[in-house]
């Protein structure tokens, strides 16, 4: 997965048909469904999945209304088309299934 750089880039990679996954070192939410993660990219290969560092990219957390972590946001033509912002834990099947509700 690739890992956000900047705020312009994010700005960049909105006008795309893009996955944002917001996570940190931390999070053990996120520790537990990173192994699985590769698989989803292959599947939803129509989508760039991109890792947005939570502790990096605060202003944009604040700015997406981020409520915890891992949240998902899918951006589509600049236009927010899918958010999967609980704070519950998300299953690796919970995931899959968010995003195959956007293709």
């Amino acid at each position: 997965m690739k890992q956000l750089a900047s705020e312009e880039q994010f700005e960049e990679l909105k006008q795309g048909h893009t996955v944002f996954e917001f996570t940190a070192d931390w999070c053990p939410d996120c520790k537990v469904i990173e192994p699985d993660l590769p698989q989803l990219e292959e599947k939803y290969d129509q989508f760039q999945f991109v890792s947005v560092d939570r502790d990096q990219f605060i202003d944009l957390c604040i700015e997406n209304d981020i409520l915890g972590i891992p949240s998902f946001l899918i951006f589509k033509e600049g236009q927010l088309t899918g958010s999967y912002n609980e704070k519950e834990r998300k299953s690796i099947e919970q995931i899959d299934q968010f995003l195959s509700k956007h293709v």
